[in-house]
């Protein structure tokens, strides 16, 4: 949406029982929309009716991270929510958490090992599946990248990564809260390289924690190059106090879990500070990782 409906600053407004004025968009100058409420700063998601089935998803995953993992798991405070009952559009109200999004041009073990660790944490909260937090076994889950290899074609790689997910997918029985769309850019840093705030949880669910880590050491290998990957496992298993299970696998389901050409994926790195991310350098990495995991794999 171009601006917020009046009606949905009215249900802003009514929510804080104080009025809301808008300050910016903090997406393409669209939803999240910065809001100003009396002293301080609040940020509200808006989605479409359609969608709002997201906006439960994302209301109940924060619930969950924030009840169970509270202090050792930085998640923005929920200040209300609507599932386009009252308004007809699905919104989410938190408060403004302090920081910033933009990806760093350098790898930084620190916070690369911090990341690991965040999914760590995620994945220790234990659900049961519900209709809002569904049993997930992919990123970003409600993408059908399996449609799009179909549609616009796929490499010999593509292909044989599909087969190998396909016959090796392991058993895990200690599912968990998983985030299902977790990379840098959802994720808030201070000046100080902590962590603020995990964001953006409308593709959660319930599933094992490779999920979240494979998403995670795929992000890092196409900012940063394969070898920051390793950070990441690093920081997993030091926060979780066991070796992780099934690395390669999950490695190459994350790599599946993108377009099959890269699509829009340089362009939200472009927003995050990431330019340099060119469609030709983010395939170019995304197979070298892709390719490493599949060798693992075959390798048992």
């Amino acid at each position: 949406m171009a601006y917020p409906d009046a009606e949905v600053l009215d249900w802003a407004s009514a929510a804080l029982d104080i009025k809301v004025t808008v300050l910016s968009g903090l997406r393409d100058g669209g939803s999240p929309w910065l809001l100003r409420a009396g002293g301080r700063e609040v940020v509200l998601r808006v989605v479409r009716a359609e969608r709002a089935a997201e906006t439960a998803t994302e209301v109940a995953a924060m619930t969950h991270a924030a009840r169970v993992a509270g202090a050792i798991l930085p998640v923005p405070e929920l200040l209300g929510y609507d599932l386009a009952e009252r308004t007809g559009y699905g919104l989410v109200l938190t408060a403004c958490v302090p920081g910033t999004s933009v990806i760093p041009p350098a790898p930084d073990p620190e916070r690369l090992r911090a990341l690991g660790a965040a999914a760590a944490r995620i994945s220790s909260i234990k659900l049961t599946p519900a209709p809002a937090l569904p049993v997930r076994s992919r990123p970003i889950e409600p993408e059908d990248f399996a449609g799009m290899r179909r549609e616009q074609g796929a490499s010999d790689l593509l292909r044989a990564a599909e087969a190998a997910v396909t016959a090796t997918r392991p058993d895990d029985d200690q599912p968990g809260l998983v985030h299902g769309d977790l990379w840098y850019g959802n994720t808030m840093w201070d000046d100080d390289g902590r962590l603020t705030a995990v964001l953006d949880w409308d593709c959660a669910g319930v599933g094992p924690a490779g999920i979240d880590l494979g998403s995670l050491r795929c992000d890092a290998a196409w900012c940063h190059g394969a070898e920051a990957a390793e950070h990441i496992l690093s920081g997993w298993e030091a926060e979780a106090g066991r070796p992780a299970s099934d690395v390669p696998y999950w490695d190459a389901v994350a790599a599946l879990a993108s377009p099959p050409d890269m699509g829009w994926f340089p362009s939200s790195m472009a927003c995050q500070g990431r330019p340099d991310l060119t469609r030709e350098i983010m395939l170019e990495r995304r197979d070298v990782f892709l390719g490493a995991a599949l060798s693992q794999l075959a390798a048992g």
